[in-house]
């Protein structure tokens, strides 16, 4: 279970960081580009910044969940 949530938030951190850099600065090639189909037009940016932001817990929730 460790394994796959480990995945999933490490997909979520990757997507919201590429797709930042890719609106900022228009050079990172898409590598996730299945997850353009989840965000809504206009509010890309947010939507990386909450895909991040949702990586970063799920990892940080994972990490704390194995430890008890």
């Amino acid at each position: 279970m460790k394994a796959i949530l480990g995945f999933i938030s490490f997909m979520f951190i990757a997507c919201g960081v590429t797709g930042l850099l890719r609106q900022w600065i228009d050079w990172v090639p898409p590598f996730f580009g299945f997850f353009r189909f989840i965000i809504p037009d206009g509010s890309e940016v947010y939507s990386y910044i909450v895909l991040t932001v949702l990586g970063i817990a799920m990892s940080g929730a994972t990490n704390a969940v194995n430890k008890h």
